[in-house]
């Protein structure tokens, strides 16, 4: 097939040696199937800022370390240098949580480096050596759902005690190779301490799982174990081989409404008299 101008460059540096297929075009990146010396691999080339449908890179962003104290100024106020090493960054999460991920024995494609924006890392093969299928591509047997969930929790798991999110964590971001679940796409990798909204993207990951494979194994339906390892975060006691029961006993406490609108009422009437003081300072001036 002709060579797309994004991966030219790659092919000129000697570490393409033919492209083989496009695989997929998402939101967030173009998917090609090559060859590097004797193996085949995966391309993956993200699309510019302005290109992808992505739309809330803010809210998973939040939490990121950036050790360089100019850019991190630069990224806050928005300069064109900014908003450069701002995409950058984003670019970079994938590779950095893939790393961190592989080194926790999260089963995650193994990168091959990242250059200009292009992705190289291992071809997930089914048992035949075709390209594996996503998850929602698979017919499942009620013993195969409860297995692939028991793993796929797991790694869920592992990726907390590294630090990590999904975030957007689905059927169509699970392939399924001769093994079971590998866990693809994770541009969008949560800071699960930093975040404020770690607590419910988890819990998201987890019942969208749920709730996949509980079409095949109905008493899934039924678990919690997204709120489980979460409050064993909290508490310091998730370990990576951590075993989950997935019952967790949910908050019966019934808010006192009267209580609430008090306290709301209360506020309304101090914003009111701060209000007022603002006025009478603008007159005595």
């Amino acid at each position: 097939m002709k060579i797309p101008k994004r991966l030219q460059p790659l092919v000129d540096d000697g570490m393409i040696d033919e492209v083989l297929v496009q695989l997929m075009s998402g939101k967030e990146a173009q998917v090609y199937v090559v060859r590097c010396g004797e193996e085949v691999r995966c391309a993956k080339v993200f699309k510019e800022a302005k290109q992808r449908s992505f739309k809330q890179a803010v809210q998973y962003q939040e939490g990121r370390k950036e050790r360089n104290s100019r850019r991190s100024r630069a990224m806050a106020k928005k300069t064109r240098y900014g908003q450069k090493e701002q995409e950058q960054a984003w670019l970079n999460a994938e590779v950095d949580a893939l790393y961190r991920l592989a080194a926790a024995d999260v089963r995650v494609p193994e990168p091959h480096g990242f250059v200009d924006g292009v992705l190289l890392m291992e071809m997930i093969s089914d048992a035949e050596g075709n390209v594996a299928p996503r998850l929602d591509e698979v017919t499942l047997t009620e013993e195969q759902a409860l297995r692939y969930h028991a793993k796929v929790i797991q790694d869920v798991v592992r990726m907390l005690c590294a630090g990590l999110i999904h975030g957007d964590l689905s059927e169509f971001n699970v392939l399924v190779d001769a093994e079971g679940p590998v866990i693809i796409d994770l541009p969008q990798a949560v800071d699960a301490a930093g975040n404020n909204s770690a607590a419910a993207m988890l819990e998201r990951d987890v019942d969208n799982m749920r709730a996949y494979f509980g079409r095949f194994a109905p008493e899934l339906l039924a678990t919690h174990y997204g709120k489980e390892m979460w409050a064993l975060y909290e508490a310091g006691k998730l370990h990576p081989d951590s075993k989950l029961t997935g019952h967790f006993e949910l908050d019966s406490h019934i808010a006192n409404v009267d209580e609430l609108l008090e306290v709301i009422d209360d506020a309304i009437e101090e914003e009111a008299d701060r209000q007022a003081r603002m006025r009478g300072d603008d007159d005595e001036d």
